[in-house]
Formats: structure tokens, sequence, C-alpha cells
């Protein structure tokens, strides 16, 4: 259940679903300028990193 709604928010707000599964590191901030330059790769890399843990 905690990962659909970790997929949903991936797909709504990238930069959430990627803190809420590994919090204020690296690759939230990755996803932050992911996001920011297109949402689509920041979608692409939120569902990556849910995806690999």
């Amino acid at each position: 259940m905690a990962d659909l709604i970790r997929i949903l928010c991936a797909v709504f707000l990238p930069p959430l679903g990627v803190f809420l599964q590994v919090g204020l590191t690296l690759q939230f901030f990755i996803n932050i300028v992911l996001t920011l330059l297109g949402f689509f790769p920041g979608m692409i890399h939120a569902l990556w990193i849910i995806a690999r843990r």
C-alpha cells in the first residue's frame, strides 16, 4: 500500500515521491532539478528511485 502511494506521488509530484522514499538526500535534489527542467524527466527519475528500492 505504501508503494502505491509513493508511485502516485511520483506521477503527480515527482519530488514528493522521491522524498517519501529516500528523504533529503542527493537523489531528492537531483529530482528537483530534473523536474524543473521538464516534468517528464523528473517523473521517470522518481519512478526509477521508487522501483529500485
